[in-house]
């Protein structure tokens, strides 16, 4: 597993300057209306929304698709953060370029709640050659997201009681439909005979995945899609697939695909017959009105697409 340590953002002083100028948050109980969340990313922003109901008011800085380890904040969205009550991301240096920005958000009276550092520390992988850090993907073992909800129904009581009941109501409900979801990818995945149950892909984002629903992962590039892959990754990546003779690869939605179509060639080149077996999703949700809009859709879609390919 290869890791390139993302740079830590230098922030502006365009963007600093905005940010101070913005002080202090009022508290939910100095104004009325919905508690006002800044989300990272799409994923992030779809627990809040399925957690927060009526009771938030949510804006996502990260669309459909936009990869979060390369996403590099705008002064618009520093403004966006500083004047939110509640600031969610993910966690684990998943957002590596706003590292500082997020750091300063909770010395500055906003509440900061990084969801994917609730999961118990025994439970997440740890990083190859990096003692401290920790693959950030937890959101492909189901039961790890779970988690994730807990903690983000908890903080939101604890920061909004007035609103708690509901927050626990949709908490509870998130949970139980996690548990229904995480039986439901199992199943999938058992239907694959043992020796295709494995899973390439651009980036090294399905680890979770793959330790928790008994597939052996490959990834391309390292954890952070900041990586390169060289002539050398590409060609031994080739050789284990050829050996493998596996069916296909996959490429993912915020990842160039360029990565992966080098890959086929060089497998096929070796006189295996690999294709791209679909797009899955990776760190972002898909776009809004599809399939993959939500957590859950994304699970979905891509438990489907990957025992679609890999059963012919």
């Amino acid at each position: 597993m290869k890791f390139v340590p993302r740079g830590i953002l230098l922030v502006s002083v365009l963007s600093l300057s905005l940010f101070v100028a913005c002080g202090r948050t009022p508290s939910t109980d100095e104004e009325s209306g919905p508690l006002r969340v800044v989300a990272t990313t799409s994923i992030v922003g779809d627990l809040i929304r399925s957690i927060g109901g009526d009771a938030v008011e949510l804006e996502t800085l990260m669309g459909a698709g936009v990869d979060p380890h390369l996403y590099k904040p705008s002064a618009g969205d520093v403004r966006k953060m500083a004047a939110a009550q509640v600031l969610v991301y993910s966690g684990l240096h998943l957002e590596g370029k706003m590292t500082e920005v997020l750091a300063e958000m909770g010395t500055r009276g906003v509440e900061t709640i990084a969801v994917a550092e609730c999961v118990a520390p025994e439970r997440l992988l740890p990083v190859e050659g990096f003692e401290t850090m920790h693959d950030p993907h937890v959101w492909f073992d189901v039961e790890l997201w779970a988690e994730a909800a807990a903690c983000l129904r908890d903080a939101l009581m604890r920061i909004d009681p007035e609103n708690a009941n509901g927050y626990q109501e949709r908490g509870d409900a998130v949970i139980t439909e996690f548990a229904t979801l995480h039986e439901w990818v199992g199943e999938q995945i058992a239907s694959l005979p043992q020796e295709r149950r494995v899973l390439v892909t651009a980036h090294d984002a399905f680890s979770y995945f793959g330790r928790a629903y008994g597939v052996e992962v490959r990834g391309l590039l390292g954890i952070s899609t900041a990586a390169e892959a060289g002539t050398a990754d590409v060609q031994e990546l080739a050789e284990f697939i050829a050996e493998k003779n596996l069916p296909a690869v996959f490429v993912e939605s915020s990842v160039p695909p360029r990565f992966i179509e080098a890959l086929t060639e060089a497998v096929n080149a070796r006189g295996g017959d690999v294709t791209i077996g679909g797009s899955l999703y990776s760190d972002a949700l898909g776009s809004p009105g599809g399939p993959a809009e939500t957590y859950v859709g994304t699970v979905r879609a891509n438990v489907e697409t990957i025992v679609g390919a890999m059963s012919k």
